[in-house]
């Protein structure tokens, strides 16, 4: 297993990842190059960042026969923080950074060591034949960036203390060479779940690592279903002949292709990353889908997380930070490993886990799907299903079955629908993947083998967690926060009048053509800002009544206009709208009545259209 170790920029005794240790660029490695581009993108990640710690990368080094951390990858970026830490004035004793056989590099870094922080030194002598011109660039960038952004050089330290950054040690014997021709030709670097690939990896036997990697590498792909990233042999096996049955305790009966071994270390994964192979993806018509997932791998696996410590062992739940924050994925998943037994048992057990909630998540849980040339894609809720002989299967997709396990298995589309609409709700309503704990709570739901037994509550369980916040809303009786009312609830009860769309009063409005889309800006319908002097502003602009929301690249004029002139000017954006927004322009007939009666008569009726879904007296 290779040797990885978590240094801090800075440390708490403001000492830096430079103070002991000696790094050398090997000759295979280019020179620094990174330019202002590359240069002020790492600062702005310092600077930004507002977690408790920021997970900057990774440093592949190998120890040479002298001591020496030879840098095989990520050379580029450790020169920079060299760079800027002599900006911010910290110097060593030592030759801490050298490049082999670069003598102009190491005479311009041993130059600027040499440098005193705090003093003139325009005097300082200096041969310009050696100078490095693109390092003396690179701390010019970093200084021109200080001064136009304005940064405080203090807080910047402090921030660097919260800056970590993975140093991965190969294994001994290592061919460097080998390996660095990989680097250079893929241009990939190790990612935290490579990382955490490798420390699941390390205690299990080498069938066992076999299993676990052909299990982990189809679930890393997040594209299409996951049936779809097994070999034939291998899908039949854990998913049975219909392919549409998880046999999960099969999983460590799975082999590769060709006998071999499938390597724990983390250079080998890195070696071994090959395009994942998508074996079908056509429908029954011939049509070919793209299916693409709300969410990426590294999300994907705290939630995995979330859901497996809740069942195995609830205690350690809280341990998880509430937050899902893919740069602290290795941290996270280590400070659950740590409190377990056995590091063996936990990876035996969190494989399973991944499979299961991989599997559920395709079947249950919304994706985006992109037919033909449509560029724009729609949800799609839908089960892998397979048809034609043993011999010549054919993949395709229907609606997700949602009915009781004792029922004909027929699509019941109408209930698949509704699943769809509510989980759409919450996708546009929670658009940061870091706070997506609705699919952890659906997933922890789908994971009870019971529950499979009754789908048709399966609604029910996205609804109760769409309610939570507007059950707090309505509960506060602030209904005057304006563009600080939760997105949430003018999504949630824009679904709510989807489920009166045959009413008598919204027939006329399209409700059926709706669906959710990003609409992330709260609006006024009358007017925050007026436009001219021909209508006055309205001190109970925030009202809930008065409230919609829509897409923030909508012309900025809407936003000023009056009711009135929205409705003439605007009718097909609004047709396409929110419900809401649909509802309030076929009420509006004029401006002064809007303000007197219209309003709060239309509040009245969704506020209480809100409460009778709540349970709310």
């Amino acid at each position: 297993m290779s040797d990885i170790t978590l240094l801090s920029i800075i440390d708490s005794k403001d000492k830096t990842i430079f103070e002991d240790d000696n790094y050398i660029i090997p000759l295979y490695q280019r020179a620094f190059a990174w330019s202002d581009k590359e240069i002020s993108q790492l600062i702005d990640d310092i600077y930004d960042f507002e977690a408790e710690k920021y997970y900057i990368g990774s440093l592949i080094i190998n120890v040479n026969s002298n001591g020496l951390y030879e840098v095989i990858d990520g050379q580029q970026r450790l020169t920079a923080l060299y760079l800027l830490l002599n900006y911010l004035g910290y110097r060593w004793k030592e030759e801490r950074l050298r490049y082999e056989c670069r003598e102009k590099s190491n005479y311009t870094l041993n130059f600027l060591n040499s440098l005193s922080p705090n003093e003139d030194n325009r005097n300082k002598s200096v041969d310009e034949d050696k100078i490095e011109q693109n390092l003396i660039k690179g701390l010019d960038i970093i200084e021109q960036k200080f001064r136009a952004d304005k940064i405080n050089a203090q807080k910047f330290k402090e921030k660097l203390k919260n800056v970590k950054l993975f140093r991965i040690e190969v294994p001994p014997h290592t061919d460097l060479n080998r390996y660095f021709e990989i680097m250079n030709v893929r241009g990939e670097q190790l990612e935290q779940h490579d990382i955490l690939k490798a420390k699941l990896m390390e205690p299990l036997g080498p069938d066992e690592q076999t299993a676990f990697s052909i299990v982990w590498d189809a679930c890393r792909d997040m594209s299409g279903y996951v049936q779809m990233h097994f070999n034939k042999q291998q899908r039949e096996l854990l998913f049975g002949g219909d392919w549409d049955w998880l046999n999960i305790d099969n999983i460590f009966s799975l082999t590769a292709d060709d006998g071999s071994v499938h390597p724990q270390t983390a250079i080998k994964i890195i070696e071994n990353k090959e395009p994942i192979q998508v074996w079908d993806r056509d429908d029954e018509a011939g049509n070919r889908i793209r299916f693409e997932s709300i969410i990426d791998f590294p999300f994907f696996l705290l939630h995995v997380l979330k859901v497996f410590v809740a069942t195995e062992y609830n205690e350690y739940f809280s341990a998880i930070p509430e937050l899902l924050d893919d740069k602290k994925l290795l941290k996270t998943f280590t400070d659950i490993i740590d409190k377990w037994k056995s590091d063996k048992e936990f990876s035996l057990k969190f494989i399973k886990y991944l499979l299961k909630c991989r599997f559920l998540f395709d079947k249950y849980i919304i994706k985006r799907e992109y037919k033909n040339e449509d560029t724009t894609g729609s949800w799609s809720l839908k089960e892998l299903k397979v048809s034609g002989a043993r011999s010549k299967k054919k993949p395709y997709y229907r609606d997700t079955y949602f009915g009781e396990l004792n029922e004909w298995k027929t699509t019941y589309s109408p209930r698949t629908v509704t699943n769809l609409m509510l989980q759409s709700c919450l996708r546009v309503s929670y658009t940061s993947p870091k706070i997506m704990h609705w699919i952890t709570e659906l997933l922890k739901w789908l994971n009870v083998d019971d529950n499979l037994k009754k789908l048709s509550q399966f609604e029910n369980q996205i609804e109760i967690i769409a309610q939570e916040p507007v059950i707090k809303f309505i509960t506060d009786k602030d209904y005057m926060q304006g563009v600080n009312t939760p997105h949430i609830v003018l999504n949630y009860l824009d679904y709510l009048l989807w489920t009166k769309r045959s009413d008598d009063e919204y027939k006329g409005l399209n409700f059926d053509e709706f669906s959710f889309e990003f609409r992330n800006s709260v609006e006024h319908w009358y007017p925050q800002h007026p436009s001219s002097q021909s209508f006055d502003s309205w001190a109970d602009v925030d009202k809930f009544g008065n409230l919609c929301i829509i897409q923030r690249n909508v012309n900025s004029k809407f936003s000023n206009l009056s009711p009135t002139s929205k409705k003439g000017t605007y009718h097909q954006m609004i047709e396409k709208g929110s419900l809401k927004m649909r509802v309030m322009s076929a009420l509006t007939k004029d401006d002064t009545a809007w303000k007197e009666t219209i309003c709060d008569d239309h509040e009245g009726k969704m506020l209480k259209l809100l409460k009778v879904a709540c349970n709310i007296a």
